[in-house]
């Protein structure tokens, strides 16, 4: 895609993200075609992100790397988006204005941070070779957005762009000492207004959470880029997505991990 174009689409993508406009397609002229289109807008969105105040990019989330996401979206493979550091708030709990949003909810997540860097010199990855850069694991809770007026429509390549719905995210508190955890065996689970909503576990993330880091490490290093020491990764949701409105509260717990709480205004 040619640097203009990628720069009027990320333009529109600003526009719409912070005045919290429903989204229509994009223009045709506009419109990312493929994958690389997409992550091409998404960098330039950042740069214009940041510039309006919402800070360097802290940590990425992937989408869709649970069947109970890839059924519900219709997306059957794993997609990226970053996460502005003004953002992201630390838990065990956050309360947020659902009128700063288009349409919020929300998602229950294992998060990593990154103690080492994870380079395109050292690639490829896998989930073994990737395990000795995590430094702690977390509970999440993944603050979503849905500013489309039909996502299905909106298409694959315009979501990654636009982050994959992302709206920032709730960390739990860092627990370290990660090869003592069965993360492929630890159970989520959701809960809103009191009532259990869903759950899973940790294979459910591409059969492994540090697949879903691998994966992100690999596409970001066919891309030219690392994933820096000292971000974090959310892996994808164990729970299909909850839409909320003012007055709910929601708590997600990781089995061996803890809890993240939310209350919406």
């Amino acid at each position: 895609m040619r640097r203009q174009v990628a720069e009027a689409a990320a333009d529109e993508l600003l526009r719409c993200r912070l005045h919290r406009v429903r989204m229509e397609r994009l223009p045709p002229e506009i419109r990312p075609v493929n994958e690389d289109d997409g992550y091409q807008i998404q960098d330039l969105l950042h740069a214009k992100l940041a510039a309006a105040g919402l800070g360097q990019i802290a940590g990425r989330k992937i989408g869709c790397t649970t069947p109970i996401m890839q059924e519900y979206l219709n997306i059957g493979q794993p997609c990226a988006g970053g996460i502005p550091a003004t953002t992201v708030r630390r838990g065990p709990s956050a309360r947020v204005s659902a009128a700063d949003y288009v349409r919020l909810g929300v998602e229950c997540e294992i998060a990593v941070t990154l103690g080492a860097d994870l380079t395109p010199e050292r690639a490829p990855y896998d989930r073994t070779n990737v395990a000795d850069a995590v430094a702690a694991v977390m509970p999440a809770m993944e603050l979503v957005d849905e500013r489309y007026a039909d996502y299905g429509d909106f298409g694959v390549a315009a979501l990654i762009a636009d982050d994959f719905f992302n709206a920032g995210c709730i960390l739990g508190e860092r627990v370290v000492g990660r090869r003592r955890l069965d993360l492929a065996g630890i159970q989520g689970a959701m809960w809103i207004n009191g009532k259990e909503i869903g759950r899973g576990t940790g294979a459910d993330i591409m059969g492994h959470p540090l697949e879903a880091l691998a994966w992100i490490a690999n596409r970001w290093a066919a891309r030219g880029h690392a994933l820096e020491a000292g971000s974090f990764v959310m892996l994808g949701s164990v729970v299909q997505t909850q839409w909320l409105q003012a007055g709910d509260a929601v708590r997600i717990a990781i089995a061996g991990l803890g809890e993240v709480g939310l209350h919406v205004d």
